[in-house]
């Protein structure tokens, strides 16, 4: 007698806890027993009456009252809710425990894990947890189930025990209740257990159901044992069972089928080796024929006879013949019975055969529609929308038992894609546009048999024509009035058959577009190829090249590979060969020497990674060890420093220097100081302004501003995602007319304000600050600025929200030191219009998220990002990118931008995405807190500044200078211009700088202007040009004031070398000159400018010494010495160790790098012979020279502390220091820079402007040719070529 089901209704408790084991079980919820092998993760129960609601974890639940026999029933769980605690969740019922719906499971989980909407319930009608159905073959060589799953059992567990997922296995889904969203399952957790049904009620039910394998039921002896399908671990099972039975060893066994599964099917029972033969018998007249044409489909067949697999092609089984035989299947138990034992074609022929296995397709398993009402298609399916919900609302149906376009796909990946667009949809739609199901990808790379198998895109696209067409060769077609489709199709076919390979691609008829292909025996290309196919981009290769491989060209990047003549260095016009020869004859050794020989990379320092690559090629080829320490200082690259800091908590330079220096009592250089500074500031987040972090800084960290050529500071406040009200515009436009700052939107989408005083910076702060502004760290080695478009705020074609993003995520990353800048920038839409591709990380809206792209750059090295992750739900965006900059912190080497870092990096983007998204080094967890840490500890820069007193006195213009009172609305008139004054108001000498000159120039900040008076530099006195105090001339260009241009090189009577060829003419005698409690600092090293007479001095304090020297830089005639960073080495004599006394300290320019020496003996000065004494015998380099220029030097002076407190400094008089260094005689003025570099482009436009005023037609250069640098006339027209234009929505041929 049947067993009568017992009925428990399992309905929502919103205490949390729902019934979930029938009346009378004494087996505890989810232990595991004997007859009880579906361990089910619950806990949570019910009394049967309904009067109140248990929740019992797995160890304390207690054992419920019996009313029969059986065992309990798998169960339930509400989630985490405590009794009194209301679960507001939604339920998500899902029916069928296969790969897709894992794939959902854990989707929902992921993107469901910060807001927690939802708790899941999946019936899976095996007694497994969801396993790998496309890897069954396998189970045959290791009959572990186990390696099967997806996810081990106790995955299940661990997100039960965290209230996001209950399980319920050997559980049949009977019927569905739309009505009162319920479902019925019914579950048995043994062979002989009592059936019980359970009604679960669903906020959401997800039908996953997948389908079944066809039964040839038409075919007589169908059900006869021996007769198997390829489709479950049961079906597998039986067929190993069957085929070890004696009378079955050594007979043929056959698959019916020559599709994927059969394949499969094949190279399942040749590793059995208990068949004498496997044969496949196919109905078309090639293998794989809904993946391949014919010729390829027939080398797989001759692939797979090389094998000893029989294939016979054409054939169809008739009737399968039985006899007697060892019983097998249901209903026999032992002894003898009618088994198969051969088979007979429709054409009459005959197999002696002892097992078949069909796999000759699958149908969707819909058979819940017809009593829910749910609408089916007539081939099979739940119809879903392109949402993939069914005709009923809160019911949608994924994977293979879904029908969409009245298509089901047999395949994984539509599944899965299936399973991403609901689970986006029911987490993100609420922060992003919805997506939508469309038609999925097909393509599909196997190895059958030991043979390589791809097809990709459209490739069918020949025989059947295109399925779709990129648009724009769409309407060129629709152009030349082609009317059959497949005339756009163009084939380009390989075979090889000594090498078993075949490929064939698809193009449009142009070749301008890969639409698919197929690709037999080498399919390495394979991913590529169907990335190009879903880009639908125009290739930027001929088609031949995807079978014949790129030409390789002469323009690699590769150091090695450029030809000696190749220009490096544009600066100073450094060439491949020049670097060469330089480490070929053994005159450099060292990056450091490279570049004091030859100046490349002392310029913009854009070139030093290719002079750093040079230099590593031409060593190893030398055989000569390279390294990558930090500096001469260290035996250590930066990552190394890193780690050993983060794990010594390491806070000072000093420590760092003590422990893992080579010289413990070394002050750094211009190289490892603002590199330890960064590590700290990465580590720590300290203001890089405090006492002991202060010396390390750059001069822009130092000064929290870009220092620019003529001494002056730019400004740029943050414009979060290039997002600003009107009332900050205001405010920035007020700041910037006060102080008479040059404005320029920068390409980051900010405004720069150039022409900054130091002692200006505080103040300009302080109205910014007010106005509700920040640092926007253009000064630091950080994030920059993170550019978006419009998106979905305002554009029409926008997918995302760009501009949201790009603010979330500026606002979390400003500030964060790293080892570069890094600059980003986020798309709404694939038309890329922030251009987030060549950025350091960049991404990319897409109707399932975002496309995360990262190592981009432009520069003097662009190079285009990587993609890291596509799709990336907004939810997971900031842990991925956490993750990736935290990584890139930790690794990268001193100044490399994550394009070189990924470049380097082993295993490039396949690595990184295996540290980030697979957490391959366990690492992400300590990634994600280390970030979290560093953005939890902002705070703006600038404010601190503004706030501090003691860092507000480190702006001053002159140490030995007082400034006045501020004159606050007071304006001043020079030379018939209204200047607004400074706030900090023209300095006051202080008694120890009491022979200033009175008839220096005043330095107006800012002038008012309207249209119709365009701004004249002011100038006091009338024969001195306007500096604003910088030392060179502003011009007056398109109604904004910049320093003149750089002479190419100083005029005759202006030599650089300040020590041989600037002698003074009279003797020189120590007085006070600034106060020693200036320099005052817990760091070893300070340094401030003071002024005397018109002349700039730089005063520095290393350790327990002082030194002083000019303040100008001669090699752009800027003063910037005292802002520039302090260094020092002992250097050995030739035979023997030195002395401390020995060692040698510089200071290097802020601007360009050059060091100038300012320990060593310092030069009498008395006149031209005393500058020689020192040149060229032996003794100890002098005081000012340039350790890495020998063209320039500098004029230092003895300097000394004395009782008074003042530092006391050996000068000549005030009159003769200003003849050799007075700030008016080096001023850089507007006429030493020569002609206008643009002075015949403008005469040219000119001219063409007076031309159309006089003829009324433009004039035109008829046959002239542009060359490189020059125009050629030329005998002949140039042809030009259309162009495609148009208006909002453009021609057919604008490219958007």
């Amino acid at each position: 007698m049947a067993a009568t089901p017992t009925l428990v209704e399992i309905e929502e408790v919103r205490e949390g806890s729902i019934l979930e084991l029938r009346p009378g079980d004494d087996v505890e919820a989810g232990v595991e027993t004997a007859d009880r092998p579906a361990e089910i993760g619950s806990g949570n129960t019910r009394d049967q009456e309904g009067a109140g609601s248990v929740n019992r974890s797995r160890a304390d639940s207690s054992a419920a009252s019996t009313d029969g026999d059986g065992p309990s029933s798998p169960g339930i769980s509400g989630g985490m809710a405590s009794d009194t605690e209301v679960d507001t969740r939604k339920r998500v019922v899902i029916v069928g425990l296969g790969m897709v719906a894992v794939a959902f499971i854990e989707k929902l989980l992921k993107l469901d894990d910060r807001r927690n909407e939802y708790t899941i319930v999946v019936l899976g009608e095996e007694p497994h947890v969801a396993y790998n159905r496309v890897g069954l073959t396998s189970y045959f060589e290791h009959r572990e189930v186990e390696r099967l799953y997806l996810n081990p059992k106790s995955w299940y567990d661990d997100q039960h025990s965290l209230g996001k997922l209950n399980y319920m296995l050997s559980t049949t889904v009977t019927s569905i209740s739309p009505e009162t969203q319920r479902i019925h399952a019914s579950s048995i957790s043994s062979p002989d257990s009592e059936p019980i049904t359970n009604i679960i009620p669903y906020d959401i039910l997800v039908l996953a159901t997948g389908s079944s394998a066809m039964v040839p039921t038409s075919t007589p002896g169908h059900d006869a044992p021996g007769v198997f399908l390829y489709r479950t671990l049961a079906d597998l099972e039986g067929l190993i069972s069957y085929s070890a039975k004696p009378n079955i060893k050594g007979s043929t066994g056959i698959v019916v089928g020559g599709g994927l599964l059969g394949l499969e099917a094949a190279k399942a029972m040749l590793d059995l080796t208990n068949f004498g033969k496997v044969s496949i018998i196919d109905k078309n007249k090639w293998v794989l024929s809904r993946q391949l044409d014919e010729d390829a489909g027939r080398l797989v067949g001759e692939k797979i006879r090389e094998l000893g697999v029989g294939l016979m092609s054409e054939k169809r089984v008739a009737t399968i013949l039985t006899g007697e035989g060892e019983g097998e299947g249901e209903g026999e138990g032992e002894g003898e019975g009618e088994v198969v034992v051969g088979v007979q074609f429709t054409d009459g022929d005959r197999m002696d055969v002892g097992c078949i296995c069909y796999a000759i397709g699958i149908k969707p398993r819909d058979e819940l529609a017809r009593a829910a009402g749910i609408k089916t298609n007539d081939r099979g399916g739940f119809l879903v929308n392109d949402e993939l919900q069914t005709s009923i609302p809160n019911i949608y149906a994924i994977g293979e038992c879904a029908s969409w376009n009245a298509q089901t796909y047999g395949l994984i990946a539509p599944g899965v894609e299936m399973a991403d667009v609901l689970a986006f949809n029911l987490t993100q739609a609420k922060s992003h546009s919805r997506r939508y199901f469309k038609r999925p990808d097909l393509s599909t790379k196997l190895k059958l048999l030991g043979v390589d198998v791809a097809s990709f895109g459209d490739y069918f696209a020949d025989r059947d024509g295109p399925s779709e067409m990129p648009r724009r060769h769409r309407a060129a077609g629709a152009a030349k009035g082609q009317e059959d489709p497949r005339s756009q199709v163009k084939a380009l076919t390989y075979k090889d058959p000594f090498g078993g390979v075949y490929k064939k691609f698809l193009f449009t008829s142009d070749g301008k577009y890969l639409l698919g292909g197929m690709m037999i025996g080498d399919t390495k290309d394979y991913v590529k190829l169907v990335g190009i196919v879903k880009n639908k981009k125009p290739l930027e290769v001929p088609p031949s090249e995807f079978i014949l491989g790129a030409k390789k060209g002469d323009d690699d990047a590769d150091a090695d590979e450029l030809d000696d003549d190749t220009q490096v260095c544009s600066c100073h016009n450094v060439t491949k060969g020049d670097i060469v020869q330089v480490i070929k004859d053994g005159t450099c050794k060292s990056l450091g020497e490279v570049k004091s020989c030859t100046k490349a990379g002392t310029g913009c320092a854009g070139c030093v990674p290719l002079v750093q690559s040079i230099f590593n090629c031409e060593m190893k080829k030398m055989g000569q060890e390279i390294t990558n320490h930090l500096c001469p200082h260290f035996a250590y690259s930066r990552v190394d420093l890193f780690n050993v800091i983060s794990v010594k908590k390491f806070t000072t330079l000093e420590e760092v220097m003590k422990h893992m220096g080579k010289d413990p009592n070394s002050l750094g250089c211009e190289v490892c100081k603002p590199a330890v500074a960064s590590i700290f500031a990465s580590l720590h987040n300290h203001h890089v302004l405090s006492p002991d972090h202060l010396p390390l800084q750059d001069t822009n960290d130092k000064y929290l501003a870009n220092i620019q050529r003529n001494g002056t500071f730019s400004v740029v406040p943050r414009v979060a995602g290039g997002e600003i009200t009107p009332d900050k515009l205001i405010a920035i436009g007020n700041v910037a007319k006060k102080y008479g700052l040059y404005c320029k939107i920068t390409g980051g989408q900010r405004i720069d304000m150039f022409g900054a005083r130091k002692q200006d910076l505080v103040d300009i702060w302080t109205e910014l600050v007010e106005a509700g502004m920040e640092s926007g760290h253009a000064y630091a080695k950080s994030l920059r600025t993170i550019k978006s478009c419009v998106g979905t705020t305002w554009c029409r074609y926008g997918i995302g929200d760009s501009v949201g993003m790009a603010i979330r995520l500026e606002t979390r990353y400003k500030s964060i030191r790293a080892p570069h800048k890094i600059k980003s920038a986020v798309s709404g839409c694939v038309r890329e219009c922030a251009e987030a591709q060549n950025k350091d990380f960049g991404l990319i809206a897409t109707e399932k998220g975002f496309n995360i792209f990262v190592g981009g750059n432009g520069g003097a090295q662009p190079r285009h990002a990587e993609l890291l992750i596509k799709d990336c739900p907004p939810d997971e965006v900031i842990p991925v990118l956490d993750r990736y900059l935290m990584f890139y912190i930790r690794t990268a080497d001193r100044l490399q931008r994550t394009a070189r870092w990924l470049e380097a990096l082993p295993g490039g983007i396949g690595y990184l995405k295996q540290v980030i998204l697979e957490d391959k080094l366990g690492i992400c967890k300590d990634l994600e807190k280390q970030m979290s840490v560093l953005v939890g500890t902002y705070f703006c820069e600038w404010k601190e500044v503004v706030s501090d007193p003691a860092k507000r006195e480190r702006f001053r213009e002159f140490a030995n200078v007082e400034p006045e009172e501020k004159e606050k609305g007071k304006k001043r008139k020079s030379k018939g211009v209204e200047v607004v004054p400074s706030p900090q108001a023209e300095p006051k000498p202080t008694e120890a700088a009491t022979q200033s000159s009175a008839s220096e120039p005043s330095s107006p900040t800012s002038s008012e202007q309207s249209a119709k008076d365009p701004v004249t530099p002011p100038t006091e006195p009338e024969d001195e040009p306007y500096t604003n105090s910088t030392g060179i001339e502003l011009v007056q260009e398109r109604g904004q004031l910049r320093p003149a241009y750089w002479p190419s090189k100083p005029p005759p009577d202006m030599s650089l070398d300040f020590l041989n060829q600037h002698p003074f003419n009279s003797s020189l005698a120590f007085e006070p000159l600034v106060l020693a409690s200036k320099l005052d600092s817990p760091a070893p090293t300070a340094s401030v400018a003071v002024k005397r007479g018109d002349t700039q001095l730089a005063v520095f304090r290393v350790k327990d010494k002082y030194f002083c020297s000019q303040q100008m830089c001669p090699h752009k005639r800027a003063w910037v010495l005292a802002d520039g960073l302090v260094g020092d080495e002992i250097v050995p004599k030739e035979g023997g160790e030195c002395s401390e006394e020995e060692r040698r300290t510089w200071v290097s320019c802020p601007l360009h790098k050059r060091n100038f020496q300012l320990s060593g003996p310092v030069a009498e000065n008395a006149s031209a012979e005393s500058c020689e004494v020192q040149k060229d015998t032996g003794s100890p380099a002098p005081s000012g020279t340039c350790l890495n220029d020998s063209s320039m030097s500098i004029k230092t002076f003895r300097a000394e502390v004395r009782a008074d407190g003042f530092i006391w400094v050996e000068l000549p008089s005030v009159e003769e220091l200003d003849r050799v260094l007075g700030t008016k005689r080096w001023i850089v003025r507007k006429e030493e820079a020569g002609e206008d570099p643009f002075g015949k482009v403008d005469r040219w436009l000119e001219n063409e402007r007076e031309g159309w005023k006089k003829e009324g037609v433009g004039r035109g250069r008829r046959g002239v040719k542009v060359g490189c640098g020059e125009a050629v006339k030329g005998k002949e027209k140039s042809k030009a070529e259309g162009v495609a234009t148009g208006g909002c929505g453009g021609s057919p041929g604008m490219e958007w």
